[in-house]
């Protein structure tokens, strides 16, 4: 960076020829005269048309290190500034090109109608790409719990028949709710046809043991003890596979 020094009386600025507009720059305020003491902090919140970022002191003793930021463009004047022990710091100009990076469009700090960004519509196109996975997953997640529904639906009825199986009494509703839950669970594996098979559509089926199962429910109906109930494993085994 090229700085400039104002020939003129103590103290002295030490800053840059150009400072762009909106970046930030240093600027230097010093006494060069080794009799007179250190500068004071300058007290300012402005300096002209900069925006003073930030104050700190210099290495040696002798100044301030001012950092600013332009906001205008067009040629900055600083003023004389008061530093409070008789001394005043000098004018100082420096030149605020209108620049533009990268060829963009120069926008102003509050400025009018050319100074307002250019409207740019959201991207809903692009962001609706981001959906497409969860998306994906969610209706992969749908057709498995879909396809796995009749699955969950036969092993909620096996351990809701094995739950009442064998019946623990020979009370009528003991019985029935046996029969039920035994029919739900036929309706369950084979169709809802099954809830009407006799003991001929069981034979038919070789499902012998279902055969006994509704033998022995009728006959513990009328206090018969023949055929007893068949165990629990051989019913369920007889409802694997496909």
């Amino acid at each position: 960076m090229t700085f400039g020094w104002c020939l003129s009386a103590a103290p002295v600025w030490k800053a840059p020829a150009e400072i762009p507009f909106g970046q930030l720059a240093v600027l230097e305020l010093r006494e060069d005269d080794p009799a007179l003491p250190a500068l004071p902090r300058p007290a300012e919140e402005k300096l002209g048309p900069f925006a003073l970022r930030s104050v700190e002191p210099l290495s040696d003793g002798r100044g301030w290190r001012l950092t600013v930021q332009a906001l205008r463009p067009g040629m900055a004047i600083i003023p004389a500034m008061d530093l409070g022990d008789t001394r005043r710091s000098p004018v100082l100009k420096i030149n605020v090109p209108r620049t533009v990076p990268f060829g963009a469009p120069w926008m102003g700090v509050g400025g009018g109608q050319g100074d307002i960004l250019p409207y740019v519509p959201f991207p809903w196109a692009w962001a609706s790409l981001l959906g497409v996975p969860p998306l994906a997953l969610a209706l992969w997640l749908v057709r498995r719990w879909r396809r796995n529904s009749h699955a969950r639906t036969l092993h909620h009825v096996r351990r809701v028949f094995a739950h009442h199986w064998p019946p623990k009494d020979s009370e009528r509703a003991t019985l029935d709710h046996a029969h039920e839950q035994g029919r739900d669970l036929l309706a369950a594996r084979f169709g809802e046809e099954a809830r009407s098979w006799g003991v001929a559509e069981f034979r038919l089926r070789q499902l012998e043991v279902w055969a006994t199962w509704a033998q022995s429910l009728d006959a513990a109906r009328f206090a018969r003890k023949e055929p007893p109930f068949p165990p629990l494993k051989d019913l369920l085994k007889t409802l694997e596979g496909p």
